[in-house]
């Protein structure tokens, strides 16, 4: 701690800053500059140099000494007061002076002509990022607007522009994109997602293959989930999987992230995992809807549903679970059906309503015939059920022929 140092150790550790900083720009060494630029791994070194800043108090009077360290001033002025307001948590001005750093960085970036130095501009985007959560959390606990994410959201989109050209560092800006997804995912602001994806998506100057593995694990996850919400399930269901299947297997982690989102889409068009998928990723919450879905029991679902709301509300897949009612009820409906079946062959494609009524009320599940009409009516409609109703006898007469069409990986037709 700052305490345990003297003022020449302050010297010290601040000149052996500036010198390696002069040294990797200039030997263009990208793997020693990203550490240089990191707050929040609070590395020893890091905590180090800023109680050196703390004690010191005039690393601008060093920087100004030599050629070597002021012509990068623009850079490591601001980014030394960042270091010292984060190490004693006042995380709003450690942004104001960070953001400042970056910028100046940014230019300098810009004038590099190869892409040497991509690693440590992903060290800059992604510390933007976290400054501006912290600064905000800081910022609502004092009872003043959190405006700080909403700005590093605006730096981001300034980064994406400096990569969206040709040259080898266009294959950043699917980090920063990435970046940008989470920044407006945790605003409530998905909308402005559109307008990147349309750049990325649909400009020539990007080839999708030639981005890293785990940019495109992140993109394909984020717009999938934006798929989600959408209800555009096929497009989901494409973008979740290619998430999955391209994940690090070892990331435990992110596979139930990606999880969390695809098992509810799968179930949509019809595809239950399995219940060790289910305990293996710690996603326990779906296990009593699969098994509903299974034994076509509306009570369970509905209890399921009711147990996990806050948790499917957050994650925004409630409605999409939700909808899954209309497949309990033609299981339900099946099995009444497999039941008669067994009975009386001859007999089996015609189902009483008040049949199901009883098999409802089995499950304590209250409904009059007109509910049950409506149901078995939507049913046939959705294509879910092969048949037609009369409606005088009150009888849902079934196709003879493939009477519960597979969805087969389908969305349930709307």
């Amino acid at each position: 701690m700052a305490s345990y140092m003297s003022m020449g150790d302050a010297h010290r550790r601040i000149t052996e800053y500036l010198n390696r900083f002069a040294d990797v720009v200039s030997y263009q060494d990208g793997t020693s500059l990203k550490q240089l630029l990191s707050l929040s791994s609070e590395s020893p070194s890091f905590l180090a140099l800023a109680d050196a800043l703390n004690l010191f108090q005039d690393a601008n009077r060093l920087i100004r000494q030599a050629d070597k360290y002021s012509q990068y001033a623009e850079i490591v002025s601001p980014l030394f007061r960042a270091m010292q307001s984060y190490r004693v948590s006042h995380f709003a001005e450690s942004y104001q002076a960070f953001e400042k750093s970056a910028n100046a960085f940014i230019q300098e970036f810009r004038n590099w002509e190869s892409a040497w130095a991509l690693e440590a501009l992903y060290v800059v985007v992604y510390e933007i990022r976290i400054l501006a959560e912290r600064a905000d959390r800081e910022l609502a606990s004092n009872g003043k607007t959190p405006e700080k994410l909403k700005a590093a959201g605006s730096f981001l989109m300034k980064v994406f522009g400096v990569l969206a050209g040709k040259g080898p560092k266009r294959v950043g800006a699917l980090y920063v994109t990435c970046q940008l997804f989470k920044v407006y995912f945790k605003l409530g602001t998905v909308h402005l997602c559109r307008s990147v994806i349309r750049s990325i998506e649909t400009a020539r100057i990007f080839d999708f293959e030639e981005f890293p593995v785990r940019d495109k694990v992140t993109y394909m996850y984020y717009t999938g989930r934006l798929e989600v919400l959408n209800e555009n399930f096929p497009a989901a269901d494409h973008k979740l999987s290619y998430a999955l299947s391209h994940c690090d297997p070892q990331s435990e982690a992110n596979i139930r992230m990606i999880l969390k989102y695809l098992i509810p889409v799968k179930l949509s068009i019809g595809i239950l995992p399995k219940r060790t998928l289910l305990e293996k990723y710690n996603l326990i919450e779906y296990s009593d809807i699969v098994v509903a879905m299974r034994r076509g029991d509306l009570r369970l679902l509905r209890h399921a549903l009711e147990e996990h709301e806050d948790r499917f509300l957050r994650s925004g897949v409630y409605l999409v679970l939700e909808k899954l009612e209309l497949q309990v009820y033609q299981r339900l409906v099946k099995k009444i059906y497999f039941i008669q079946k067994q009975k009386d062959a001859s007999k089996a494609h015609q189902i009483k309503l008040e049949v199901i009524v009883k098999a409802l009320k089995w499950l304590e599940m209250e409904m009059d015939l007109d509910e049950v009409e409506c149901i078995m009516s939507i049913l046939i409609y959705k294509n879910l059920v092969k048949g037609y109703f009369a409606h005088k006898s009150k009888v849902a007469v079934l196709s003879k022929q493939d009477p519960f069409p597979k969805l087969n990986g389908k969305p349930i037709n709307s």
